[in-house]
């Protein structure tokens, strides 16, 4: 019998790749997907959140849902992501340990790491400081994720999981000016250069590193620890590869043929943090995984993007409610 998985977060860059049919149509022998957004179900409420899992009774849940954004969005509700994103973790795993949802994988991310942590990222050292003031809510909501894993396994029994993924991209990312992460803002901004013949501005000198790793791998990986991992310890997930900014500036310029004479950098823009290279020496115990490269990424994305440009998928503007 074919086993029910209920992806959360399903309109976001990750949960946005499990909906591909080529994916959903090489497991369709063994699963059957659920996809929920917060259009299907507010996963902040618990009487809906615990009512929406009953119905469905899957055997796995993958908790992607959250509320996120960029630097801006991150500063100014510090409070409401904390709030927000707690209550959507909480109760995913109360509503899966009353449905008895066989196995859940919850999300954290590599941003919830302290400031000032030594390179590279250690998921030991996730608690030893606190993170950067502008993530300063959404990343203790994360952090607030493992001790709750080790929590719900230990009282309830619970076959709770948790990855924190680095440096995501892809599809359906938040390419909104006001709000998005530094590598769908500079697809936007330089498509917008292209086609009105203008400058493109970078903040600061370029000189800072990115890990990047597309969606789809990360995807695969999800739906590999979902069948295969099982332990406490949450597990950083990248392809460890690192590109200057300049670097992934010029490969988009490229792509979208925006000459290089057009990229200003703005020097007196803060650079953002240097590095932030993740510890992956857990999951590669696990198993060795292949990555797309990042031109070919970069292509799928910036061809989605542009085919996509003029409907809501790109205009709409992430709504944050306080």
């Amino acid at each position: 019998m074919k086993k029910k998985i209920l992806v959360t977060g399903s309109r976001g860059v990750l949960g946005s790749s499990f909906k591909k049919k080529s994916f959903i149509n090489r497991l369709k022998k063994k699963y059957i997907f659920y996809f929920s957004d917060s259009s299907k179900c507010d996963l902040r409420n618990y009487n809906k959140t615990i009512e929406y899992v009953k119905k469905i009774k899957p055997e796995f849940i993958i908790n992607l849902a959250a509320v996120s954004g960029g630097i801006g969005l991150s500063s100014k509700y510090q409070a409401t992501l904390l709030r927000d994103n707690l209550f959507i973790n909480l109760n995913i795993l109360e509503a899966a340990r009353i449905a008895n949802v066989k196995k859940i994988l919850m999300t954290l991310t590599t941003g919830a790491y302290p400031k000032n942590l030594k390179l590279p990222y250690k998921e030991k050292n996730l608690h030893d400081g606190e993170p950067l003031e502008n993530n300063y809510g959404s990343s203790f909501a994360k952090r607030i994720i493992d001790p709750a894993i080790k929590s719900y396994r230990n009282e309830f029994g619970l076959d709770v999981i948790g990855l924190a993924p680095s440096g995501i991209y892809g599809e359906n990312d938040n390419f909104n000016l006001d709000d998005a992460p530094m590598l769908p803002a500079t697809i936007h901004k330089a498509y917008l250069a292209k086609k009105n013949d203008d400058k493109l501005i970078i903040w600061g000198n370029g000189e800072s590193f990115r890990e990047l790793t597309y969606a789809d791998d990360y995807r695969d990986i999800f739906m590999w620890a979902l069948e295969n991992y099982s332990d406490s310890k949450i597990l950083n997930v990248s392809s460890k590869e690192e590109y200057k900014i300049k670097v992934i500036v010029n490969k988009i310029c490229k792509i979208l043929k925006l000459k290089k004479k057009n990229i200003i950098y703005d020097l007196s823009k803060p650079n953002g943090i240097y590095k932030k290279t993740c510890d992956t020496t857990l999951l590669l115990k696990q198993k060795k995984f292949k990555f797309t490269s990042l031109e070919s990424g970069l292509k799928k994305t910036i061809f989605w993007f542009i085919e996509n440009y003029n409907s809501n998928k790109i205009k709409s503007k992430r709504k944050i409610k306080n």
